[in-house]
């Protein structure tokens, strides 16, 4: 079995501070992604990923640089300064750089990216239902403030 290939996206960022090793875009009213920012704060020792709000400066022009609508976020975008990982790649991205038992997480590149990113879409769309959302973009702790990019 093959592993799939990555998906073309832009070949390099050049907005990322020297310090930054990756930007993870994340929509700031989602609860379930206020959760999945926690567990990377919580899992980042060597603190290798930032953050940025979708609905930020920085968080939409870098989704919309991705061909993305910042408007309607359905997916967390992991932007490296090579590459941008996407859907059920980005999960498996940020397992693979939180190291330890995370880097397993590259094992379900064994499932086909069709069906990873069908589940994945099928948790995004329903995601405001399951787990809610707020109005406005929740005042970051200051541990994540260190880490936001504006």
């Amino acid at each position: 079995m093959t592993l799939a290939s990555p998906r073309p996206y832009l070949p390099a960022v050049t907005v990322l501070p020297p310090d930054c090793e990756c930007v993870l875009l994340f929509d700031g009213v989602c609860h379930l992604c206020d959760g999945a920012v926690k567990f990377v704060l919580a899992h980042d020792r060597a603190e290798r990923v930032h953050f940025a709000p979708i609905q930020g400066e920085l968080g939409r022009r870098l989704y919309a640089a991705h061909g993305l609508d910042a408007e309607a976020p359905d997916t967390m975008l992991l932007v490296t300064r090579e590459r941008a990982f996407r859907e059920s790649d980005a999960v498996i991205e940020i397992g693979r750089r939180l190291g330890g038992a995370w880097k397993l997480a590259v094992l379900g590149k064994v499932i086909p990216r069709g069906l990873r990113d069908a589940a994945y879409f099928f948790v995004a769309r329903n995601r405001y239902k399951w787990f809610g959302k707020h109005e406005t973009c929740l005042m970051p702790t200051p541990e994540l403030r260190r880490r936001m990019l504006a």
